[in-house]
């Protein structure tokens, strides 16, 4: 018996990645993708980066060329591509100029006013399963925006900074509270970026790191401590994020075991999984 086969779900796994442009980085929920397991609903408002995205994805991804924010008109500053720092807030100037090469990094190469729309008003958009957000700065007002579509949410990887790049971006304390009042905890961090300080340039290469943190991706989920709020339905697609999205075997079997109390799946269903756990990667 392959653990993951008794896992049947209902509907497939609805991935949001908001802020998708493509970048040299796979996704972590790829693997959902080649699986058939779960559907791609992407946003990304920087036209440059569409027609990446369709090659990239191919008819496995849902396209929406919106910016979300909160419904109003923003100005966008455009940096290069390349940079990744492209936003719907105003680089802050100070910040970059701490850091080595940030001040050619976010350059501002042109400015655009642009119609945002909030999550929630997305109406074709399904309930989510999984968000994956990187948009520079503007992830908590995404998140409040959207707080209908997200409700059932189980699994949320964002970007967090310590030390922010842009005027009036929350930092990490105050997503982290947000995120917790609504129910999430953090279970990982997927990368963990440091930048050195401005003058000090390690090995002649500014892009090397010093010790100050810049920014994360972090993971959030559903509070296990409270998983019996879930539905079955809901603790087998965490399971099945968890491990093929962040390897996170314990917390898989965690769910296992749940679901074994609940006579939803087999007894020894979280020991056979454990003991064959390198089948399933």
């Amino acid at each position: 018996m392959k653990c993951f086969d008794i896992l049947e779900i209902e509907k497939k796994i609805e991935i949001v990645d908001i802020g998708a442009a493509a970048t040299a980085e796979i996704p972590v929920y790829k693997k959902l993708i080649d699986l058939e397991l779960a559907n791609l609903n992407a946003f990304e408002g920087d036209s440059r980066e569409s027609k990446k995205l369709k090659d990239k994805f191919g008819n496995n991804i849902k396209l929406y060329e919106q910016f979300l924010y909160d419904g109003s008109k923003q100005t966008l500053y455009l940096a290069a591509p390349e940079s990744g720092m492209t936003s719907l807030l105003k680089p802050k100037h100070n910040a970059l100029n701490f850091f080595n090469g940030f001040n050619k990094i976010g350059e501002v190469k042109k400015m655009e006013s642009v119609q945002t729309t909030k999550l929630d008003d997305i109406s074709e958009l399904p309930l989510i399963d999984f968000i994956k957000m990187d948009v520079q700065g503007a992830e908590l007002t995404v998140l409040k925006n959207g707080s209908k579509k997200i409700k059932n949410c189980l699994v949320v990887q964002l970007e967090v900074s310590y030390i922010c790049l842009y005027e009036n971006q929350p930092g990490f304390g105050e997503i982290d509270l947000w995120m917790r009042s609504q129910g999430f905890v953090p279970h990982c961090f997927l990368d963990v970026k440091r930048w050195s300080i401005y003058p000090t340039i390690f090995n002649n290469n500014f892009r090397t790191a010093g010790n100050q943190l810049l920014e994360s991706d972090i993971v959030y989920v559903k509070d296990p401590l409270n998983f019996e709020l879930l539905s079955n339905e809901q603790l087998k697609k965490i399971a099945i994020i968890s491990h093929y999205c962040f390897q996170s075997v314990d917390l898989s079997g965690f769910v296992f075991l749940e679901l074994e109390k609940r006579n939803i799946v087999p007894k020894e269903s979280y020991k056979k999984y454990i003991t064959n756990v390198k089948e399933f990667k």
